[in-house]
């Protein structure tokens, strides 16, 4: 008995303290970052975005690793069906610009079609109550290159509409969803919307 309630205490112990995203019907965070598209930097603001119709923020944990490689290549395919939508699409990562850089011109994942944001100090992150880990040892990414940031955002992907209305929130980690489901399941939203 004494082993199970010291188990239960130091297991508390080593609990990390869970976040909740933001939920469908919350209002989205207005946030402008630096971001990359095509190999190019300029400044993103979710509020001009919002302007021209529905806007798909997804974040991710790191550039050039596998779920996100994934993910980030399913919304290039996937771009002019957002386009007919009316919808952007913005990636989200800790990732350094310089990173995104590369990231977002490569051929094989963002393929110049799309955004991604940089979040090096989590302030967006933290905005949609997303939960941020700690890599404890270096990683290596698809190329072979040491990730240089130590902070990863969870797989979510917010559908916002014009009036900063989140209208769903979809989560790898609560949901099981696989990243290339997250593109498939953001579009049939804003597709929908449409109708």
């Amino acid at each position: 008995m004494k082993r199970m309630i010291i188990g239960a205490l130091l297991g508390s112990l080593l609990t990390v303290p869970a976040f909740a995203a933001l939920k469908s019907g919350d209002k989205a965070p207005d946030f402008q970052a630096k971001a990359s598209l095509a190999g190019k930097e300029f400044s993103f603001s979710l509020a001009d975005a919002l302007k021209k119709g529905p806007v798909v923020v997804f974040f991710y944990p790191a550039a050039f690793t596998g779920g996100c490689n994934i993910e980030a290549h399913t919304f290039a395919e996937n771009k002019e069906k957002f386009d007919a939508a009316n919808t952007t699409i913005i990636g989200v990562s800790r990732d350094p610009i310089a990173r995104l850089n590369d990231f977002s011109s490569h051929p094989d994942y963002c393929a110049g079609k799309f955004p991604v944001a940089s979040d090096v100090d989590g302030k967006i992150t933290a905005s949609y109550d997303l939960a941020s880990m700690q890599l404890k040892a270096p990683m290596k990414d698809s190329r072979g290159q040491e990730i240089q940031h130590t902070e990863f955002t969870e797989r979510t992907t917010f559908v916002i509409t014009p009036d900063y209305k989140i209208i769903a929130t979809l989560s790898s980690a609560d949901d099981k969803i696989a990243p290339a489901d997250h593109v498939d399941k953001s579009l049939a939203l804003v597709q929908s919307l449409k109708k």
